[in-house]
Formats: structure tokens, C-alpha cells, sequence
């Protein structure tokens, strides 16, 4: 049978009109019949040539009508009001056909024999239909995953309707916290509580659910996960609305669980003063343009439309990839920003400063860094030079550039550092607020300010697409320590901040920005591991999925972040800055231990570097020995023939 009726739905266009066409005739002729004979309750109206004539006249009436209304273009599967609507009207129309022309051919009929016609009609060419389009959807579905959608709004609606059409899903029940529409059908589709998603999952075998859920705060969504997580189900979730309206995305396009959600923290509405304030038609320069802060602060900037955006960058892809899509947004908003990719290192103080003179720079955004913990490690000179000395150049450049603002790009890891990563960025703010000593003494004019923050998500060295690229292999998931934490910050919120807190610096400002609670790395494995509809494989549940494997503390790690070195702390304009006094280093002194490191650099000294980093006021506290792979290749074997000099040219 099932196999008969996929040949009907696969036949042509024109076959399937031509065999409704018929089926709909035999309808009207039953109905007539039927009709008559249960108003006379006789079968003799067989007998009369003129109900003959009648019928003869009446079908391709009929007929005619429904073919006008349109009841022959609605494709049966996908039959909605309209074609419900053609079938009422059209039985309407066949009916009063029916009254007129037995009128005026002299032909008597029982005065309510139309009437019963008319049910008859709707009942045979309407409830055929029906009928059919159920058992079209029952061959349909049978196929289909089945998915339950979470939220009953517009958009779960419309994310209904979509997967209906389509040939993938079949939804078999909508879940709403709203107690008014639970117990509801909507769309032929039954609304019930959370408690139902468990008989639903257990017996229908449903193993997705769909988060239709656009405009919910992520406070709200981290709870609707909470609740979903101990379920094992896959969890899906539809794009923003603002995404769907920009054409960006499509509603039925659905996106892996946004670990915004799983954080729960709701981005704070940036202040347009504070956006604008260094911005907005002045020359800006991004270092590090092309990493992933400066490529964020670029698309941040320009929306506030500077006069010009030098993106300063050492990559020449990651150059190329920011101006390109710098260049496309630009000319798509038509707006009037001139972009200027210059390549460089900021170790070359001649090229940046140049770069300042020329192009008239009023605010600079240090993002250019080295931040990948375990490989500053194993190149300590390097990590020195770019870290310390890069960000040194770059502020002498400023004072020499006139440059009005300078923010520097720190982080989370400057405090108390385990890691030469850390003692360098903690280096990096000593200069800087060495400097702004100068300013205070009106030696200068240029304003500098650093901003300190942790981990932001999707960025090069973020855990998330590790730990996403492990779930879909199969994992298991590797983590460096079951106890480490870590802050989070989405890298568009941490962009708005930064400029906002170099808006309020006045000049030697160390501003922390507000991550948010630390989150523990294991449970953030763990949840992205249910949701996604898995189990974890452990010691308690041997027959799991994935398992999340410890790795042991990479060097130089930490078990935790912190955001401050001491307890002063205090509030600002904006709720997520705060300003935090640290110990500054004097700028004679800080000129001693840049000396000393510029010597150290150049000789490889690895002891002497680690030796200042310590005596430094970095509050340094290493966890492991000096890692550098060269520094140790070069002390476990011996030296070949005469040394070999290396002469360290600066530029």
C-alpha cells in the first residue's frame, strides 16, 4: 500500500490533477445520489432521466468552480487554509449550481436535498483530502528524527511550520514554561510542561531538542540548559532574531549551544559617550590588528566611525583577512573610513614611530602581543622582546608621536604570575605606568591606561573549539588539571569594554574588567558533553561516550586567574569596570631593568632573564624551571667549535 501510494505522489504533475480530477467527479456524483436517496429514502431517483441530465450538467459545473478557485494548484501535502477555504466555497457554488439549474430545467427536487448535497461534498471532497495529507504525513514522518521544540512563541511556530516542509524532522511536541498554553495543540502539534519531555524522550525516542528561544536573556537560557543537561539529549538552538531580520542567518538554520548560554552573563549596553569619545572622527591605530582582540577592537572602531584605522599587524594573512573584512562592511554601510595596513613588528621603534608622524595618529590600541602561555615559555626571548620591549616602543613612540590616548590590552594571567607570559604583560604595565609618571610631570601629553582581562571565547587559544572539535571526533577531552578555572568573556564584550575603559583612563589607570564568576573547566567539558547528547565516561558510567582525559599542568600554568593583585579596588562610570591601584615602578628604575633585560636578550641569558623577572615587582612566583627549548637543547649538548655570536640588531 505504502509503496503504491509513493508511486501516485511520484508521478507527474499533470497525472495527480488528472486522477484528483476524477476522484473529485466520483465525489459529486456519490453525494447526488447519496442526497437524493436519503431525503426520498428510495432508490427510484435512479430511474428519472432528469436527475441524469441534471448530474451531467452538474459535475463539469463543479468542477469548473473548483478548478477556478485554485483547488488544483495547492499541492495536496502542503494544503493550508486557502485550499480549506476553495473547498467551502466551491461546495457553496456547486450547491446553488445545483438549485439553479434544476429550477430553470423544470426539474424537482426535494427542497432540502441541497443542503444534505452540500455536507455530503465537504465531507467526501474536503475530508479526502484531509485524510490523505495524514496518511502523506504519516510515510513522511516515518523517516524523519524526531525533535521536540523548546518555546511555543512566534518563532517556535515558525521553526515548526519550516521543519514541516522540510525532510528531516518531524516535531513531536512543543515545551512552554507558560501554563496557559501547555495542554494546547498549536499547529496539530501538543504544548506540554517540562515534565513531559522525559515520556517523550523515553518513548518516542526523541533525540534533539530545539531551543526556539531568540529573545530570551542568556540568565534564562543558562536555566532551560541546567534543566536539559542531565537528559543526554542534543541541544540545538536557532539564530538571534536581529541575525534572521540582517539576513545573516536562516531561522531554521540551527547552531550548536553558544557557550554565552552555558556562562548565563548578559552583555551590558555600551555607553555611545564612552565608544565615541576617542573614536569618532579621530585617526586610530589597532596593534595587533589582525589577532583576535584586534581584529574585534577593528570592527568595534569602525563602527564609530574614525577618520582613519591604521591597522598595524606583523601577519601578512591575518592583515590581508581584517582589511578585507574591514573593507567589505565598510563599503556595504557606505561609510566614510579610510583604511590604512601597514605591516610590522612593534620590536622596531623607528617603523611604528614613523607610522604615528605620518599618518596623524590621536589613540592607539596595544593589542599586539604574545599570549599563548606554554609557547612563551619555550621562547622566553622572544616573549620578552615582543611582550616587554614590543610595548615599551610602541608608548615611546606615542610620547614622541603626540598619540593623545594609549590603551594597552593586558590580562588576568599579569597577576601574580606562574608564567613568563604573565611577568612579561605585568612588565608590559610597569612601562606604561612609568611613563604616564612623565605625563604627571607634563614631560608629555599622551594619556596611557591598561585594561586587564581573562580568557575571551572563540579566540585562538580558546578551550571552546578544542573541546567542540573532541566531541565531534569521538573524544575524548583532554584538560590540563580536573580543578583549573578560568574566566570567560565573549570577545565583542570585551572590545566595547576596553574602549570604553580607555575612554575614562586619565593616565596610569590600570582598569579590570568584570568577568563574571570563574567557571571550572571539567564541568564546562561535562555540560558541552551531555549537551550535545552524550554521556561522560568515567569511573561511575564505565559504558559512556566521551571520556574527559587529564593531561597534567602545561608549564607555566595556573590553577585559577585573578584579576587583581591587591584589594584597592575601585567603582567607575560603567558597572563592569572597576580601577585597581597597583605598585608602579619609577621610570629610572624601570630604565635599570630594561637595560639589563636588553643585554640579557642579547646574550641568551636565560638564568640572568629569569632572575630579573624575580627581582622585578611583578610579584612573579615560576611553578616550573626555565623552559626555553633552545636555552635547554643548547645545555644538554656540547659545544661544537668556536661559539656562535649573535648580534641582535634593533630597529
Amino acid at each position: 500500500m505504502d509503496n503504491y501510494i509513493r508511486s501516485i505522489l511520484n508521478a507527474s504533475r499533470g497525472t495527480k490533477r488528472a486522477i484528483t480530477l476524477f476522484i473529485d467527479s466520483l465525489f459529486i456524483i456519490s453525494a447526488f445520489w447519496l442526497a437524493l436517496i436519503v431525503r426520498l429514502d428510495s432508490l427510484a431517483p435512479f430511474s428519472k432521466a432528469d436527475n441524469w441530465l441534471l448530474l451531467a450538467l452538474l459535475v463539469p459545473t463543479s468542477l469548473f468552480a473548483f478548478i477556478n478557485l485554485g483547488l488544483y494548484r495547492a499541492v495536496l501535502r502542503y494544503m493550508n487554509s486557502q485550499a480549506l477555504w476553495a473547498i467551502v466555497l466551491g461546495t457553496f457554488i456547486t450547491t446553488v449550481s445545483l438549485v439553479l439549474l434544476a429550477f430553470f430545467m423544470g426539474i424537482e427536487i426535494p427542497r432540502t436535498m441541497p443542503f444534505i448535497f452540500a455536507w455530503l461534498c465537504l465531507l467526501t471532497v474536503g475530508g479526502a483530502r484531509v485524510l490523505v495529507r495524514a496518511m502523506i504525513g504519516k510515510l513522511t514522518t516515518a523517516n524523519k528524527e524526531s525533535v521536540i521544540i523548546y518555546g511555543a512563541g512566534s518563532a517556535g511556530r515558525q521553526l515548526a511550520t519550516a521543519l514541516g516542509a522540510g525532510p528531516e524532522y518531524y516535531v513531536r511536541a512543543f515545551i512552554d514554561d507558560d501554563e496557559t498554553k501547555q495542554g494546547s495543540i498549536i499547529q496539530g502539534i501538543p504544548v506540554v510542561c517540562f515534565k513531559g519531555i522525559y515520556e517523550l524522550i523515553n518513548k518516542r525516542k526523541v533525540s534533539k531538542v530545539l531551543l526556539a528561544l531568540p529573545s530570551e536573556s542568556r540568565a534564562r537560557r543558562k536555566q532551560i540548559l541546567a534543566q536539559l543537561e542531565p537528559l543526554t539529549v542534543k541541544v540545538l538552538s536557532i539564530p538571534g532574531m536581529a541575525d534572521v531580520v540582517e539576513g545573516k542567518a536562516q531561522l531554521s538554520e540551527f547552531r550548536e549551544v553558544e557557550i554565552e548560554d552555558l556562562l548565563g552573563r548578559d552583555p551590558v549596553t555600551p555607553k555611545p559617550e564612552l565608544m565615541a569619545a576617542n573614536i569618532t572622527g579621530k585617526i586610530v591605530m589597532v596593534t595587533g590588528a589582525g589577532g583576535s582582540i584586534g581584529s574585534e577592537l577593528c570592527r568595534q572602531i569602525v563602527k564609530q566611525k574614525p577618520k582613519k584605522l591604521v591597522l598595524f599587524e606583523l601577519s601578512e594573512f591575518a592583515l590581508y583577512a581584517i582589511e578585507k573584512e574591514l573593507c567589505e562592511y565598510i563599503q556595504h554601510n557606505q561609510l566614510d573610513v579610510k583604511l590604512i595596513p601597514l605591516m610590522g613588528s612593534v620590536q622596531r621603534i623607528n617603523r611604528i614611530e614613523t607610522a604615528m608622524i605620518t599618518f596623524g595618529v590621536q589613540t592607539v590600541y596595544h593589542a599586539a602581543a604574545y599570549k599563548h602561555v606554554p609557547l612563551v615559555e619555550h621562547n622566553v626571548v622572544e616573549g620578552v622582546r615582543n611582550n616587554v620591549f614590543g610595548t615599551y616602543y610602541a608608548a615611546k613612540a606615542a610620547v614622541n608621536a603626540k598619540v593623545e590616548t594609549f590603551v594597552l590590552i593586558s590580562t588576568d594571567k599579569a597577576v601574580r604570575p606562574t608564567n613568563v607570559m604573565g611577568a612579561t604583560k605585568r612588565m608590559a604595565e610597569l612601562c606604561l605606568q612609568g611613563l604616564a609618571q612623565n605625563k604627571v610631570k607634563g614631560k608629555h601629553t599622551t594619556r596611557f591606561c591598561m585594561v586587564r582581562f581573562g580568557n575571551v571565547l572563540g579566540s585562538s587559544g580558546s578551550v571552546v573549539p578544542l573541546f567542540r572539535r573532541q566531541i565531534k571526533e569521538g573524544g575524548p577531552i583532554t584538560l590540563t588539571h580536573p580543578d583549573i578555572t578560568r574566566f570567560f568573556m565573549t570577545i565583542p564584550e570585551a572590545a566595547q569594554l576596553v574602549i570604553q575603559a580607555g575612554s575614562m583612563g586619565k593616565g596610569g589607570d590600570v582598569f579590570v574588567l568584570d568577568m563574571g564568576e570563574s567557571v571550572k573547566i571539567k564541568d564546562l567539558a561535562s555540560k558541552m558533553i551531555r549537551l550535545s547528547g552524550f554521556e561522560v565516561k568515567d569511573e561511575n558510567n564505565p559504558h559512556g561516550d566521551i571520556e574527559i582525559k587529564c593531561t597534567g599542568l602545561r608549564p607555566g600554568e595556573k590553577l585559577y586567574e585573578e584579576l587583581l593583585i591587591g584589594d584597592n579596588v575601585g567603582e567607575t562610570s560603567h558597572e563592569r569596570i572597576m580601577t585597581a591601584s597597583e605598585v608602579m615602578l619609577p621610570l629610572p628604575e624601570l630604565n635599570v631593568f630594561l637595560e639589563a633585560f636588553d643585554i640579557a636578550c642579547h646574550n641568551f641569558d636565560h638564568e640572568m632573564i629569569r632572575q630579573l623577572l624575580l627581582d622585578a615587582p611583578t610579584g612573579f612566583n615560576p611553578t616550573d624551571g626555565i623552559c626555553d627549548l633552545v636555552w635547554n637543547a643548547k645545555k644538554n649538548q656540547p659545544v661544537v667549535g668556536d661559539e656562535v655570536k649573535v648580534v641582535n640588531i634593533k630597529g
